[in-house]
């Protein structure tokens, strides 16, 4: 069947991308909110710019356990600790967000008992501590032996931090990683009896 030219065709509904164009906000439009259920453990990727939250009461001194071949970090208790000599590295807990809007804990660690500095892990405080004023990107140079820290260039705003406290960051961050009793897997684990 041909179309005549008398005949008109269907307008295009296409015809204006901006208008059929979903907004970036969409989810506040449909009234949804944006819920934190998953906030990873970790030193921030090499690509990643990031900013430490600069209120204190977001970082904590804590012992932690790494698992670098399942790349799992856990928290342990102050009393787990003492139980686990030689187990644990001391390290502080960072609240930091990269520019994705990605909430992250970043595990810092300090000298061990013997007040050793590591030049790896020095270099990674000092990133820190510059990323509460600025934003920052940490990336590994094996040859100087520590961490090359980038500052951004641009004038970026600062991130939009969440408004829940710290302990409930901490709680959803190691929902199934607090070493609190010899019961926990890992506990069991390490003493080779799982």
């Amino acid at each position: 069947m041909t179309v005549s030219a008398t005949s008109t065709a269907a307008p295009n509904p296409f015809a204006d991308l901006g208008a059929m164009r979903l907004s970036q906000d969409f989810a506040e439009m449909c009234g949804a909110k944006r819920l934190l259920t998953t906030v990873p453990v970790g030193k921030p990727g090499k690509q990643d710019f990031v900013m430490i939250h600069p209120d204190p009461e977001y970082r904590i001194p804590a012992a932690i356990i790494e698992l670098k071949e399942d790349r799992e970090t856990y928290f342990v208790t102050p009393k787990m600790a003492a139980a686990l000599p030689g187990e644990f590295q001391p390290a502080v807990l960072y609240t930091c967000m990269n520019r994705q809007g990605v909430l992250r804990i970043w595990p810092v660690k300090l000298p061990g008992p013997d007040g050793k500095i590591n030049p790896w892990h020095n270099s990674a405080a000092e990133a820190a501590e510059m990323a509460t004023k600025k934003w920052v990107r940490v990336t590994a140079n094996m040859a100087l032996g520590a961490y090359d820290i980038f500052e951004a260039v641009g004038e970026l705003p600062p991130p939009e931090w969440p408004s829940l406290p710290f302990s409930e960051i901490l709680k959803i961050a190691f929902k199934d990683h607090l070493v609190d009793g010899p019961n926990h897997p890992l506990i069991q684990r390490l003493r080779g009896i799982a």
